[in-house]
């Protein structure tokens, strides 16, 4: 239902996602867009998804949006090799906002913690 509109922002998501490494991004997405898909206001326009070792890790079933979006991006190969090696949170919020943040532990951290266990 919402994939063209995603696949419209897939390379910039795609930028994005790279730049995440060394930071939290945001993309600011057009409102009208979806509106004239016909998202349903009263099911919200938030959501969060998070991509662990490749996969969807947590449920979006209630959002068509989150599915589509989750669906444009494991499909494309770019996105593909970005999560054999990287782990990501995106949201949408109320604002039309996509914040994409890099959650892959770092090494320094995964040594600090197999220390102190």
């Amino acid at each position: 239902m919402y994939t063209h509109i995603w696949l419209k922002y897939l390379p910039i998501i795609r930028i994005l996602m790279k730049k995440s490494a060394a930071g939290d991004q945001v993309l600011n997405l057009n409102r009208p867009d979806f509106e004239k898909a016909g998202v349903a206001r009263k099911a919200g326009y938030k959501f969060t998804i998070e991509f662990t070792n490749g996969k969807v890790a947590n449920v979006i079933s209630t959002s068509q949006l989150a599915l589509d979006l989750a669906a444009v991006m494991l499909e494309d190969a770019t996105m593909k090799q970005l999560f054999t090696t990287n782990n990501y949170t995106i949201s949408l919020n109320t604002k039309f906002q996509v914040s994409i943040k890099n959650v892959t532990p770092q090494p320094e951290a995964l040594a600090l913690e197999e220390t102190t266990a």
